[in-house]
């Protein structure tokens, strides 16, 4: 592993108008495949703080992608980084690796710090729980299925999704087995990948392959109530983005096959849906619903389902986006595309090797990136409000 190449600040603030033009430091960057306005000032700006090669490249691999999504440790303000290599890392502002735990398999999503513990869920099928200040093993819990979203917290138990579609709750403090659910997946294609599961009271709600939306008690895995949403077929009904809930009790999902759906939290009722097909991610705003899915990034109303706007990706697959400082984000195989949530517009491309896979981790004003080439990446914001 080589040492960490830091960037504190070397460059100024990048903007639409040229990216990292002139710096040659050594930085695996591609340019900025936004058009450049200079009628108008840039909307938003980002300096790179610092970063870190995580991953040694492989003799001849082919279109490398990091799926997991950074996170932060709140206590001690380092990044957890779970990647393709099999390695969960702590890395403390600056870049510098304080330590790291092996695993067999590659990481199919990014991990949880709750409490001073790293839980991270492993390719092998395995849940880690490990010290969050040393990495040292608490303990693990073997799913015997590959791991396939975040876990999350609920009431003592850690929740984490197979990509078998089995959801699985955990005991936090000794990772013994509490309850699972299970939906069967359909016989035709689906699209790889699962939900988060995202929780709310007593309750979590997850949406399945099978196009089923589910809430569960976290307590006991009790069902609340189940919805289909897709409609007849058995190809792509997968209901596999992870569920937005507002402060008005409305659960925003998506159908790869029939659009999105506004749901009531309190019984599954169905108060609207789009049908526009192939959404993947979905990201809420206050009365504004952002969806990415297999070549564009579109904006709804939240209240109605309106449409606002569609930007086209050219041909590139837009993941799961988040809103930072006034900005729509949004990760692809190009390059973590920066895009006004009013218009639409793409106000800003960057690509720091091989594009973006795994959704960026927001915390204030700093935007933790892990591209597909194993950089992690610590931006800062500039520009508009969080």
């Amino acid at each position: 592993m080589r040492h960490a190449s830091l960037w504190k600040r070397l460059c100024i603030p990048v903007a639409a108008a040229g990216l990292m033009g002139g710096c040659t430091f050594g930085m695996p960057l591609y340019g900025n495949a936004v058009t450049s306005d200079t009628a108008r000032p840039p909307y938003a700006t980002f300096t790179v703080d610092w970063w870190k090669p995580l991953v040694e490249p492989r003799m001849l691999e082919y279109g490398p992608r990091e799926t997991a999504r950074p996170t932060l440790d709140p206590d001690s303000g380092r990044v957890i980084a779970a990647t393709r290599d099999g390695y969960v890392r702590s890395v403390a502002p600056g870049g510098q690796v304080a330590w790291e735990f092996k695993t067999p398999n590659r990481f199919l999503a990014g991990a949880l710090v709750h409490e001073g513990v790293v839980y991270a869920p492993g390719g092998d099928g395995t849940l880690y729980a490990l010290d969050a200040k040393t990495g040292a093993l608490k303990w693990r819990f073997a799913s015997n299925e590959a791991l396939s979203t975040p876990p999350v917290y609920a009431g003592g138990r850690v929740l984490v999704v197979s990509e078998n579609d089995t959801l699985f709750a955990v005991e936090s403090a000794s990772g013994k087995w509490a309850w699972q659910y299970r939906r069967d997946p359909p016989s035709g294609f689906t699209v790889r990948g699962a939900g988060t599961p995202v929780v709310s009271g007593d309750f979590a709600y997850l949406g399945f392959s099978d196009g089923y939306l589910v809430a569960l008690a976290h307590e006991d895995g009790s069902v609340k109530w189940e919805k289909e949403l897709s409609s007849a077929g058995s190809e792509f009904l997968d209901v596999d983005t992870t569920p937005v809930l507002d402060d008005k009790g409305r659960l925003f999902v998506a159908s790869y096959k029939d659009g999105i759906f506004a749901v009531d939290s309190k019984n599954g009722d169905v108060l609207w849906n789009t049908k526009t097909q192939g959404i993947t991610g979905l990201v809420a705003r206050g009365e504004a619903l952002f969806a990415t899915g297999d070549d564009r990034v579109s904006a709804y109303h939240a209240e109605t389902g309106r449409h606002l706007w569609t930007t086209d990706l050219g041909g590139h697959a837009g993941q799961t986006p988040v809103f930072a400082r006034g900005m729509v984000i949004v990760p692809n195989e190009e390059a973590l595309l920066f895009v006004d949530p009013k218009t639409g517009r793409k106000e800003l491309s960057w690509n720091p090797g091989k594009g973006v896979t795994a959704t960026p981790f927001v915390a204030q004003s700093q935007l933790y990136v892990l591209s597909n080439l194993g950089g992690l990446y610590a931006l800062e914001l500039h520009g508009g409000p969080g």
